[in-house]
């Protein structure tokens, strides 16, 4: 964790608010664009005519919700500020030890628990109903949600806590009220795991925005700079087309092999493998891309490498179909890797974690294409394809690029690079 996190980190607790830790590094402030290399100074938005959510779709998410929760005998969902209450609500939150909550039960409407002087700013953000319960300092939140629960019916059924409720609040809920506390995430994952039209548009602007970014930021790479200095150009270079809470990894050399990243100091030398992982979001919904290069002719070891690793990227791609598995789309990968001499399994030098993760409003999200994960592919799925080679002392080669499953095949959101010196067509 860098010094900037930490603080963060400090801050978060000192004022009360939950601090999130992510895998990359923070964004730093956008330097003065008067010192900003041309390539990313001449950058311009690229979200021109990006239509958000509506609300209609959230209220066609609710009642999805709704259905869900009749097969799986669920009453009502709780959901705390996240990703979860933005997909069906719109509502962002940050959280903090006062509990802000929504309740979506299985009849009657949406209704919200609020801390008493934040009512008229909840006011301002909330659109789908006019339920919004208050609690003073003085009383109890979990009080206020059995009485919403209650009120709507639901007097000893099961009731279905998102995956990221924290353990304070579902520890609460249960000794105030009657009801089976259980796990909502088959209805969660179930609504948010397919995309729709209007969030794959969503997708593809976001992953256009990294795009441009990375072709800026790869033209600024020099010889002495630190793999921070191209963190901070990438991230400028994504704020300035457009995109929304950027970040940026950066690996030079045998740093490169660290999946992601290390905190050991790094120049760039002639010679280097340039790995830069990185992305942004356009109206909450992620991109997440990955690029390796070289600095310099790169030696026939990394080509053959690299070539390795984008028949890997090829094999999984070629694999997800609709009604295939997540577990065969990385078994497709891996025995390419395998094959090669590396391995097997998760052992290194090969690859050591899943080749891909599921993308929406969260960078990683359910499901996931990794072993054992029976789970079937549907149109509407979203997910990166990123089989990562580590030789750790040496380098490390990673290509991702996000799909997206159609009746047709997949789609990539992104075009593949298409050899080691050339990131992009």
């Amino acid at each position: 964790m860098n010094r900037r996190r930490f603080s963060r980190m400090l801050a978060a607790l000192a004022g009360g608010t939950a601090f999130q830790p992510s895998r990359a590094h923070a964004a730093e402030p956008e330097p003065d664009p008067c010192t900003l290399p041309e390539a990313i100074r001449s950058l311009r938005p690229l979200t021109g005519g990006v239509v958000p959510i509506a609300d209609t779709e959230r209220r066609t998410r609710i009642d999805r919700a709704r259905q869900l929760m009749a097969e799986q005998g669920l009453d009502a969902l709780v959901l705390e500020p996240g990703s979860g209450m933005h997909y069906f609500t719109g509502v962002d939150w940050n959280l903090s030890e006062r509990p802000f909550i929504a309740v979506l039960p299985a009849k009657g409407d949406v209704a919200f628990v609020c801390p008493g002087f934040e009512e008229a700013r909840a006011r301002e953000l909330i659109r789908l109903t006019d339920d919004v319960r208050i609690w003073q300092e003085d009383e109890s939140p979990f009080r206020v949600i059995a009485g919403i629960l209650r009120d709507r019916g639901v007097t000893a059924g099961r009731v279905g806590i998102e995956e990221r409720l924290r353990f304070f609040i579902a520890d609460a809920l249960r000794a105030e009220s009657p009801h089976a506390y259980v796990s909502a995430d088959g209805v969660t994952t179930g609504c948010r795991m397919v995309k729709s039209a209007a969030e794959l548009a969503l997708l593809q602007r976001a992953n256009d925005v990294t795009t441009a970014a990375f072709r800026a930021a790869f033209q600024t790479v020099e010889e002495g700079m630190t793999q921070n200095e191209l963190e901070r150009r990438m991230t400028s270079a994504l704020q300035r087309a457009g995109g929304q809470d950027p970040w940026a990894l950066v690996g030079f050399g045998e740093y490169s092999a660290f999946p992601h990243g290390s905190v050991q100091p790094q120049r760039l030398k002639r010679g280097d493998i340039v790995l830069m992982d990185a992305g942004c979001a356009v109206e909450h919904y992620q991109a997440d891309v990955t690029r390796t290069t070289v600095f310099g002719r790169p030696t026939r070891r990394q080509a053959e490498v690299w070539n390795l690793e984008r028949r890997a990227q090829d094999a999984a791609f070629r694999a997800a179909r609709v009604g295939a598995t997540c577990a065969s789309v990385d078994a497709a990968a891996r025995k390419v890797i395998t094959d090669a001499g590396f391995g097997p399994d998760y052992r290194v030098p090969g690859l050591p974690h899943r080749t891909g993760h599921g993308i929406g409003l969260d960078v990683h999200e359910a499901p996931n294409f990794v072993r054992g994960n029976e789970a079937r592919l549907a149109p509407g799925m979203c997910f990166s394809d990123e089989p990562t080679i580590v030789i750790y002392g040496e380098f490390g080669i990673r290509l991702e690029d996000c799909l997206y499953l159609t009746d047709a095949g997949p789609r990539f959101f992104t075009e593949q690079s298409p050899a080691i010196d050339r990131p992009f067509p």
